[in-house]
């Protein structure tokens, strides 16, 4: 599983808006890499923010 895909799986299975910190936390994945991951997934659309700060996957 690719790095993409595991952080929106993160996301599903939270079932809640989460931070990057947060999602670095339940991922096992590196905040830097998170952060970096979470940029593109913003500009493919794949991610939402319905709170300042916080993002669940696109519906």
């Amino acid at each position: 599983m690719d790095t993409k895909t595991q952080i929106l799986e993160t996301m599903k299975k939270a079932g809640k808006p989460l931070s990057n910190g947060q999602i670095a936390e339940l991922s096992g994945i590196d905040r830097k890499e998170v952060d970096k991951l979470m940029t593109k997934l913003k500009t493919e659309g794949s991610i939402v923010s319905p709170v300042r700060c916080y993002w669940e996957p696109a519906k």
